[in-house]
């Protein structure tokens, strides 16, 4: 090898490197849609099945008035913005607002909108053609092309970078796009469920998020309330997840005791219903498929004496906890050797429940410095 071919060698490797980079990318979100679809095609053939007031726990109580407004919008065509916070159900109730219409026979597919890197939006959601870009090996339709005849569910609307914006505010207006290196003008007969968690006014306000996509995407909105405020949805939250645990586990039919919902119902749940679910997979885990260890999954230490009737108590008990933690942490919360780790939760519980009890993190610092 000649000193000319080392230097024309040294001169392709950053562009060969990025197209590596970049098919990997595009494998790896072809493999993750047909996961979607798959997933998606078993869970239309239930909801196709039950009657939706039976797919959506609380829909006759915490969630009787989102419901309401779901009935209302359902069978319309006008495009549907859900609010919440991370973990409330929003994608749980854009699925009810496609069951309940007109196309419910038709595909769901949903795309999170902030997990897409910035130079692939326009292909993931419109497609490209065949040698559009480096590692385009073949012809792909986009989410708005497959979605025709359905719903697609836009999650995370607010995560779209600007130059997104205005290709689906033209989509929106004017019904057709092309895709990435094509000519031709497709369209796509598709209904528009958007969500997000950001407060998307702020960000008009900051510039952030276009005002005129706002009134395109926003029609009817619907807002969320978080599970702290559905307190009497708990148990029947709980005992839905105890359910479906018992039967990954292949335990016995595990069920809460109201020493178990009154330990839940006093947490504020931060991460909303996922983070129910997720304390209690965990709690069935800890019991061994045979019983829910509620108290641990919850970072709490088990109360055997104590009456758990009284919120004061109850909370006497998660303040000592948490204490102690902190004090063998030396008031560390974060990482391996952190209270939350000790505590088995995420920190950003640990620091919500933290924030509840008046607990100082640093008193735990000074006393060890």
């Amino acid at each position: 090898m000649t000193p000319g071919d080392t230097d024309q060698l040294l001169l392709l490797r950053e562009p060969l490197q990025a197209a590596l980079a970049n098919d990997a990318r595009v494998h790896e979100l072809e493999r993750l849609r047909e996961a979607v679809e798959a997933d998606n095609r078993a869970l239309l053939s239930r909801l196709q099945l039950q009657d939706i007031s039976e797919s959506v726990v609380g829909a006759e109580s915490g969630l009787r008035s989102v419901m309401e407004r779901v009935d209302q919008v359902a069978r319309t065509e006008a495009p549907v913005l859900i609010l919440g916070e991370t973990g409330s159900g929003k994608e749980v109730v854009a699925r009810a607002i496609h069951a309940q219409s007109r196309r419910a026979g038709g595909p769901f597919l949903r795309v999170n909108c902030g997990a897409i890197p910035p130079e692939l939006v326009d292909s993931e959601l419109f497609g490209h053609e065949r040698g559009s870009f480096t590692g385009a090996i073949n012809t792909r339709r986009g989410w708005f092309e497959r979605a025709d005849g359905g719903t697609l569910l836009l999650d995370e609307v607010a995560e779209l970078p600007p130059a997104a914006q205005v290709r689906l505010l033209r989509v929106l207006q004017d019904g057709g796009f092309e895709r990435v290196g094509g000519q031709q003008l497709l369209s796509a007969d598709v209904r528009i469920v958007a969500a997000t968690h950001r407060d998307v006014r702020a960000m008009i306000a900051m510039g952030e998020f276009r005002e005129d996509l706002w009134y395109r995407i926003s029609v009817f909105p619907i807002q969320l309330p978080p599970l702290r405020a559905r307190v009497d949805d708990i148990a029947t939250l709980a005992r839905h997840f105890a359910s479906r645990a018992s039967s990954r586990l292949h335990g016995v039919a595990l069920t809460p005791s109201d020493a178990d919902l009154e330990l839940l119902r006093a947490y504020e749940w931060p991460g909303n219903v996922r983070e129910l679910s997720a304390v209690i997979e965990r709690a069935a885990i800890l019991g061994n498929g045979l019983r829910l260890d509620i108290a641990t999954a919850l970072g709490a230490l088990p109360i055997q004496a104590r009456s758990l009737r009284e919120r004061d108590s109850l909370e006497g008990v998660a303040r000592r906890t948490i204490e102690a933690a902190l004090a063998r942490s030396s008031g560390r919360i974060e990482g391996e050797q952190g209270a939350a780790h000790a505590l088995g939760i995420h920190p950003a519980t640990l620091r919500s429940r933290m924030r509840k009890l008046g607990i100082d993190w640093q008193r735990f610092r000074r006393a060890h410095a």
